[in-house]
């Protein structure tokens, strides 16, 4: 098969599965809402030392439409004996699936995604407004625990003390945000994004990581307070207007990051992240030169980072515990970078030398 053929089956297969819609008319934008920005991202795989069949997945932006995000069908080519789009579950995550035959030649994907994001705040200054409301089973499931965001022993006697007399839910969802801050880290020796195990992190008092561990253990505080909240998965797409580390520009292979989500009543789902105020603290200065808490640049990313998120960054999804559809390989945690599997097992990810991806992004 061609490459001709290869980006026709791609962009009927993927034409055919509604991932998240764009409006055909242009909206004026008020003077309290900032412009929308549209993006293209390419994913591209190229696996190597591809022994027997080869699987491969991809996660492709949000697929259900937000208030601060609009996403468009995805488009894929490469040498692949199939492919197809999954709706892996009803909350929005998508994913581009490829497979190979043994004996094909180094296998290649490539995912082409285009999106509209626009930079969203909720103003917990304003009262709350009683019609701001959510489906009940939705905010029950943003509730419940996962394999690795326990709501359980340290993490709900945790939970307790950092709300104890805390009324309200926007009081409850600051202290737990206030606490991470105050006494988490941001270490760069750990892998990747981090794991997210929050009951070892409680246990053992080493509050090090990075955003999927400091922004799972602010989920899992708030889910053990009973606030629904929800990491949501993603990659920084540009750069940032206010924080040099907050950014990420054209080649944008290894910008994965997590965010965090709580759902407040009379607010609804209400932007955190803890985990950036902890980056531009390490980050934001000269190397080796960390901010002290009371800077100013640290103090503005403190309160900004509560309630607003600049979207410079998209959503691929909420998902924790994913079992790959068609795979052998074992539960993800959760699914934010590129995976593939061979005859010999799941490839690491976050290898380069025995994986190799590049993700690009441009503003259109």
């Amino acid at each position: 098969m061609n490459r001709r053929e290869f980006l026709k089956q791609g962009l009927i297969v993927s034409a055919g599965v509604a991932f998240g819609s764009v409006p055909t008319l242009a909206r004026k934008v008020s003077a309290n809402e900032t412009p929308w920005r549209t993006f293209e991202l390419t994913t591209r795989l190229e696996i190597t030392e591809a022994v027997g069949p080869v699987r491969a997945w991809v996660p492709v932006p949000l697929t259900s439409t937000t208030d601060y995000f609009q996403g468009e069908p995805d488009h894929w080519t490469g040498n692949f004996t199939s492919a197809k789009a999954i709706q892996y579950d009803k909350y929005g995550t998508g994913i581009v699936f490829a497979a190979w035959t043994a004996g094909d030649s180094a296998p290649v994907l490539e995912v082409v995604s285009r999106f509209k994001t626009q930079d969203r705040q909720v103003d917990l200054s304003r009262k709350p407004k009683p019609d701001k409301k959510e489906d009940k089973a939705v905010l029950e499931y943003f509730r419940q625990p996962s394999r690795l965001i326990r709501t359980d022993g340290v993490v709900a006697a945790t939970s307790k003390e950092i709300v104890a007399g805390k009324k309200s839910d926007v009081d409850k969802a600051k202290a737990i945000y206030e606490w991470i801050v105050d006494h988490t880290f941001r270490d760069p020796k750990v892998k990747g994004c981090g794991v997210g195990d929050i009951t070892t992190m409680l246990e053992t008092g080493y509050l090090g990581g990075k955003c999927a561990d400091l922004n799972a253990l602010y989920v899992g505080l708030a889910r053990a307070a009973g606030l629904p909240a929800r990491d949501v998965y993603g990659i920084r797409c540009a750069t940032s207007k206010e924080f040099k580390s907050l950014g990420r520009a054209d080649d944008i292979t290894g910008a994965q990051h997590c965010r965090a989500e709580v759902y407040l009543t009379g607010y609804g789902w209400t932007p955190v992240d803890p985990a950036d105020v902890r980056k531009v603290v390490l980050e934001e200065n000269a190397p080796g030169e960390p901010l002290p808490l009371d800077d100013p640049k640290v103090l503005h990313a403190r309160e900004k980072l509560f309630g607003a998120w600049e979207m410079n960054w998209l959503p691929y999804n909420y998902a924790h515990d994913v079992q790959l559809p068609n795979s052998n390989g074992p539960t993800l945690g959760f699914f934010m970078y590129p995976q593939a599997e061979t005859a010999d097992g799941r490839k690491d990810s976050l290898d380069p030398k025995k994986f190799t991806y590049t993700i690009k992004a441009k503003e259109i």
